[in-house]
């Protein structure tokens, strides 16, 4: 017989979440590592907070959604709040129950900006990979290491020069425009006919601006929306943009990123974060290390303050004025590396095209940098589940 198409509002609800999830969902195994991790960083949450005061956001939530958000392409915080609402999975990932509230955008956002600093970004991402399911995938020898562009959230005309780009938060608060001088007043007098009109009818928000013939650079123009932001551009043909630069040091066993870093963009960045990320990975090791990079760190100091570590530059060749010879490239490792290391433009198209890293909306080095590394121990658990045959 035909079913009735009635609702029943029950009162009471006795649905399991560990039941509404399939028993080999990808999740399941990112979960179990994710919650071993931070179950190893419990003594670093207790010095972060005070023991007495209202009970703020628990900080393995705060981790588990922020992960959540990247995994998933949510492209805010809102956003984020609203799927928790109503999707099981994510209830589930997080740790909230059925009939848990859901937290208020900016509660969350504030929250998790307190927590979510650079230091505590390298800590997930250690716990991670110090995980006992984890750690036997990496190569304790062979690391691979690029840079990449992130784009600031910053418009090309808030680029502006340094004496003349302030911003309205460095107006003179003793010293407020006049009535006759705001924006509004000096249309109103300019087109009677549109000061009856609404706001949004008549105010250009979004002028045009000519910058043909304008010489700009770091050193004399500044982004009024982003001060952090630089100038760059990596390779020739392209188009130079407000922008950080993002780096990785990947192990060529599986291709996991063990170390992240931002920085501000120039053209001595990737070299210097990459011995930077090598010595924090590494410190004080013993082992003989090989290093694979691409022709931008050819580089005579870059190359001799890797030998002076203990570290061989496998590092691609220049056509000319190459720091790199034969006694490098003569061994097959070399040949290896060379190959091994294109693996490690896959973390940054995913951080790109899932993360959301193909322009961040945060302002700022160190709040770029913290979400950045945080996108790249995303990257390593979505690729958990397959590399542990799940």
């Amino acid at each position: 017989m035909r079913g009735t198409d009635e609702t029943s509002g029950s009162l009471f609800s006795y649905v399991d979440l560990e039941d509404r999830i399939p028993a080999r969902h990808p999740l399941r195994k990112s979960r179990q590592v994710v919650n071993d991790a931070l179950a190893s960083l419990d003594k670093d949450f207790d010095r972060l907070y005070a023991d007495f005061g209202r009970p703020s956001i628990t900080p393995e939530r705060l981790i588990r959604a922020s992960l959540l958000q990247i995994l998933f392409s949510i492209r805010s915080e809102r956003q984020l709040m609203e799927q928790m609402q109503y999707n099981l999975l994510f209830r589930w990932f997080v740790g909230l129950g059925i009939d848990d509230a859901v937290w208020v955008p900016t509660v969350f956002s504030k929250n998790r900006d307190r927590l979510l600093t650079t230091e505590m970004s390298r800590k997930v991402m250690a716990a991670i990979l110090a995980h006992r399911e984890v750690a036997p995938l990496l190569s304790d020898d062979h690391f691979s290491v690029d840079g990449t562009l992130i784009k600031a959230w910053a418009s090309m005309k808030s680029f502006k020069p340094k004496a003349e780009g302030t911003s309205p938060d460095d107006e003179d608060p003793d010293n407020p425009p006049t009535q006759g001088d705001t924006p509004d007043d000096q249309t109103a007098e300019a087109n009677p006919e549109t000061a009856s009109m609404p706001r949004s009818t008549h105010r250009s928000r979004n002028a045009e601006v000519d910058f043909k013939g304008e010489k700009r650079s770091n050193a004399t123009h500044a982004s009024t929306t982003d001060p952090e932001a630089r100038l760059y551009k990596k390779s020739l043909g392209t188009g130079a943009m407000l922008c950080f630069m993002g780096h990785a040091l990947m192990e060529n066993r599986h291709g996991l990123v063990v170390q992240g870093d931002l920085t501000q963009a120039d053209g001595h960045a990737e070299r210097k974060a990459a011995l930077d990320m090598l010595h924090r990975h590494s410190p004080g090791s013993t082992r003989k290390l090989t290093l694979g990079a691409d022709k931008a760190y050819d580089a005579a100091g870059f190359v001799a303050d890797l030998r002076r570590a203990c570290v061989t530059p496998h590092v691609a060749q220049k056509a000319r004025h190459a720091a790199i010879d034969g006694r490098t490239t003569r061994h097959k490792g070399y040949a290896l590396s060379i190959k091994r290391r294109k693996l490690i433009e896959e973390p940054f198209g995913w951080a790109k095209t899932v993360g959301g890293m193909a322009q961040t909306v945060y302002r700022g080095v160190e709040r770029v940098r913290s979400r950045f590394i945080l996108t790249m121990a995303a990257n390593n658990l979505a690729r958990l589940p397959r590399l542990l045959g799940v």
